[in-house]
């Protein structure tokens, strides 16, 4: 289930890349959950799902935060400057943040090499962004919205991955998706009110896989694979989702995959292997 679901996000960043470069980013990022959101309430429909209970309420907001609003967006408004490939570097370091999250809201409490393996990870992303970032040495703005989308997207896997015991996978997403509904539906309307939408296939065919298979069907898979074999064990599994998106990118847009990026995913993924390995 696991690998499924990683499967599934790792075409997220090439498809954000071709639906942002005719689409206004802001639509992309909250058009695709408000789009999953009315597959989501048909699914909760059919299925009679029960309500959430209020503190249940509480952590789907943190999900939301984190997989239906915060990556999506910082996501869409990095790819409109920044290629999928240069994304994928730094969503390596992904595992590492969902393993803090992981300590920080389920108690785990791994051994202490966790720390300088997580934090060595950390120190390769950043010298990776600076040595390709602007000119002074400084960090692009694409850099910095990459780094928020990962830090938000380890909070909603490590929250949706605990909170999936208690729901299930399906259901910790569907009503991640309905409870943020005002919101990007909201949005949504703005946006396509200021610029209207208009695109190629290749685009809206992007747009759908992002809405059904990347904000839907695809957290199916992950939350039940979180809940049933624990975020730690499961979690290994994302060791392989910047390596398939380096390998999306290069054959489905014809991105350049710079040496310097395959060193840099290499030893991050070797400090994130390291983190998964040592942790209790």
């Amino acid at each position: 289930m696991g690998a499924l679901g990683v499967l599934a996000f790792s075409m997220s960043l090439p498809a954000t890349r071709v639906a942002v470069g005719e689409l206004d980013a802001w639509f992309v990022a909250f058009g695709r959950a408000a789009g999953a959101a009315v597959l989501a309430a048909v699914y909760l429909r059919i299925t009679g799902a029960p309500r959430p209970a209020g503190r249940q309420w509480r952590r789907l907001a943190i999900v939301a935060l984190g997989v239906v609003v915060g990556f999506p967006l910082f996501t869409s408004l990095a790819l409109t400057s920044q290629t999928s490939a240069h994304g994928a570097v730094v969503v390596t370091v992904l595992p590492a943040v969902t393993a803090v999250f992981a300590v920080l809201r389920a108690g785990e409490r791994p051994p202490w090499v966790f720390w300088p393996a997580g934090a060595a990870g950390v120190g390769v992303v950043l010298t990776f962004l600076v040595a390709t970032g602007a000119a002074g040495g400084a960090l692009a703005a694409s850099d910095l919205f990459l780094l928020a989308a990962v830090i938000l997207c380890g909070l909603g896997y490590a929250e949706g991955g605990a909170l999936a015991r208690e729901l299930g996978g399906a259901r910790t997403i569907c009503w991640a998706l309905v409870l943020s509904l005002p919101v990007t539906a909201t949005i949504t309307a703005v946006s396509a009110t200021a610029a209207v939408p208009h695109a190629g296939t290749a685009a809206w065919s992007a747009f759908a896989y992002l809405t059904a298979v990347s904000m839907f069907l695809g957290f199916f898979a992950w939350y039940a694979g979180l809940a049933r074999g624990g975020i730690a064990r499961v979690g290994q599994v994302q060791l392989a989702q910047p390596v398939l998106t380096l390998l999306w990118s290069a054959l489905l847009l014809g991105e350049s995959v710079t040496p310097a990026a395959l060193v840099a995913a290499a030893v991050v993924l070797a400090c994130v292997a390291l983190i998964q390995r040592t942790r209790r």
